[in-house]
């Protein structure tokens, strides 16, 4: 059996989906065969793999950052919200139906064989396999249906790193309390810490470090700084922050600025499609949330989104769908994005994900939507545009001219474009091309599109700054000791339980 390790945090957004992809770039830059896992996902951000599938985005990034292409055994089992209280239940990269949180209890032990038989299959197959937990390992309540965290730690012998977010404070209690409320058996497999997005002075840290390692027998395998050029290919929602800006506004190559307000709606999904534009010199991206924030704006951007029914229902009790109305009526650009596309149309037929039926869409373009059952899961490659389709709802009728023409898909009447394809603006020449029309169409004579911006070498350069940071600010070496057969497991002491009043 080939070396494996769990990298848990916590809690969610700790920095796990991060410490994962680098170690991944930084072993394969070494020359050994690595591949991510994560066992159960919950996140509206996914993609479509080569095996026709669907997994979160996340494990697709550590693919790339593997040099593998994604898979559905990199992720298992997906849970895509779509209300407070229930999710899409995704097997093996396709729609089980959907589930509550008390109903999914139902589905564990074949959750748990699924899990236990990709996680072997990798092991057999490559000489390292990173996992990923899920939210924090510390939540005990739900310990019993766990097949991410330490039920899956304990189910296929895996040491276990703690990744703790500094940045928000508190980080010491929050490593040293996640271990001391789980049962001794899941104390065990911890074998230590990593502390992410550290500022400041190191030397006042190392005193609060040594404390934890006496407390709980355990040491911490490095500090990771905080860096703010890591941006690209968030998670899931929770780092989507409503008004804020997306990545690092470039200097603009010609006279003018072009602006872009990116609605971020309560189930939006798929959300990184934004971060191409971001990427562009010039460009400066906000996410809205509030009529305001698209007052000055020369773009608008409708996401895709998981309920869009629901989400459009928002954006009408709050302004926003008047707001995104009146900017199209003046002759202001619109883009809607899968969910975001399918707002833009006169009506939208859904007995499927809200169940309501028909409703009036937004009326910018003369289509109609109409939810079928089956989810329609494709992955476009070269020759061609790439991009990938995750959707429910198909065009039934439309008036106007298609988008991408070569597949008559999508649709554009003036400065209204929409298409259901995700991942389409990270093809450059198309980018550039739809930036120009966009900005000409907002009046943006002065803004002038770069030449050379490429997305998809963003993402790799991101990879290997991520592997730099790992190589550079923890213990490596250690690390793989925890993970290689003459580790800590093998030797004669384990780390100490810590006694607790549970």
């Amino acid at each position: 059996m080939t070396g494996a390790l769990l990298v848990g945090g916590v809690s969610s957004d700790a920095g796990k989906s991060l410490v994962v992809t680098g170690l991944c770039r930084l072993l394969v830059r070494q020359g050994i065969r690595v591949a991510p896992f994560k066992a159960q996902n919950m996140s509206n951000n996914s993609v479509v793999t080569i095996d026709g599938g669907e997994i979160g985005r996340a494990q697709a990034l550590q693919a790339r950052a593997c040099g593998l292409e994604p898979s559905v055994r990199f992720n298992p089992v997906l849970l895509k919200p779509g209300s407070d209280r229930t999710s899409q239940l995704v097997l093996r990269g396709q729609v089980a139906g959907n589930v509550s949180a008390r109903s999914y209890v139902e589905h564990r032990e074949e959750l748990r064989q699924v899990v236990a038989e990709e996680l072997l299959s990798l092991r057999e197959e490559f000489d390292v396999v990173i996992c990923e937990g899920a939210g924090s390992v510390a939540e005990i309540n739900l310990r019993s249906t766990d097949i991410a965290n330490m039920g899956l730690a304990q189910a296929a012998d895996l040491p276990v790193v703690l990744v703790g977010d500094i940045d928000r404070g508190g980080v010491l209690a929050h490593l040293f309390g996640s271990v001391a409320v789980l049962d001794p058996a899941d104390q065990r497999l911890v074998a230590g810490f990593i502390v992410n997005k550290f500022r400041g002075d190191r030397t006042l840290l190392d005193p609060g470090l040594e404390q934890l390692a006496a407390l709980t027998g355990r040491p911490t395998y490095g500090v990771l700084p905080y860096d703010d050029q890591l941006w690209l290919d968030a998670e899931d929602s929770v780092s989507v922050v409503a008004s804020a800006q997306v990545g690092h506004a470039a200097t603009p190559i010609g006279r003018e600025w072009l602006r872009v307000a990116a609605v971020r709606l309560p189930r939006i999904s798929n959300s990184t499609d934004i971060e191409a534009i971001a990427c562009e010199p010039g460009v400066i991206v906000r996410w809205a949330a509030h009529p305001a924030d698209i007052a000055d704006a020369d773009v608008v951007v409708l996401p895709g989104t998981k309920a869009t029914v629901a989400d459009l229902a928002w954006m009408r009790q709050n302004g926003i769908a008047d707001a995104v109305v009146a900017h199209a009526r003046s002759g202001g650009p619109v883009l809607g994005i899968c969910g975001g596309f399918q707002m833009l149309a006169k009506w939208i037929d859904d007995r499927v994900e809200s169940g309501v039926g028909a409703v009036q869409g937004l009326g910018l373009l003369d289509i109609d939507i109409a939810f079928e059952p089956a989810k329609n899961l494709r992955r476009w490659q070269p020759p061609g545009l790439t991009g990938y389709e995750i959707h429910h709802g198909t065009v039934t009728r439309s008036a106007v001219a298609p988008w991408l023409t070569d597949h008559h898909e999508g649709a554009v009447d003036g400065a209204v474009w929409g298409t259901h394809w995700h991942g389409v603006l990270d093809n450059d020449d198309f980018r550039r091309t739809w930036l120009t029309e966009a900005a000409a169409a907002a009046g943006r004579s002065g803004f002038v599109v770069a030449a050379d911006t490429n997305v998809g070498g963003c993402r790799t350069a991101q990879l290997d700054r991520l592997a730099d940071l790992i190589e550079t600010h923890l213990d490596i070496d250690a690390l793989k000791a925890v993970w290689e057969e003459s580790g800590w497991r093998g030797s004669a002491t384990s780390p100490p339980v810590i006694a607790h009043s549970r």
